[in-house]
């Protein structure tokens, strides 16, 4: 039987995601809410925006708020990592998020979860033998 599953804000993932892109400037973007994230970001085509990363983060180590129970208070930063593979752009969005999101967080990256398993599968399999 496998464990349940964490809720967002208790994976931790492994290293660190730093913002922006090394050599360019202007490639962070922050967003107010969720709604405001999601409303510039809904339809995008996955092939061109491919979200790879991201970190749920809420207390004060993290440079956010403790939780105070209220599951609508702002206290976490979703922080998410894109590539643009049609133009070589990395990019990335700092969202601020609450408790009551998840949902509609999980179902926005669980596309992504997709296409990542979609662009790995060959490898999940060992490979055939030369000559078969």
């Amino acid at each position: 039987m496998s464990a349940p599953a964490k809720h967002l804000w208790e994976v931790d993932h492994p290293y660190y995601m730093t913002e922006g892109n090394y050599f360019k400037n202007g490639c962070h973007e922050t967003y107010p809410t969720w709604d405001a994230f999601e409303s510039s970001w809904r339809d995008a085509d996955v092939d061109y925006n491919w979200f790879v990363r991201w970190d749920w983060l809420e207390g004060e180590d993290n440079g956010a708020g403790e939780f105070n129970g209220d599951v609508y208070y702002r206290n976490g930063v979703l922080k998410l990592q894109l590539i643009g593979q049609r133009k070589a752009y990395l990019g990335s969005h700092e969202v601020s998020v609450c408790r009551a999101d998840e949902p509609r967080v999980h179902a926005f990256l669980s596309k992504y979860w997709t296409y990542m398993q979609e662009m790995w599968a060959p490898l999940s399999t060992p490979p055939r033998p030369e000559g078969e």
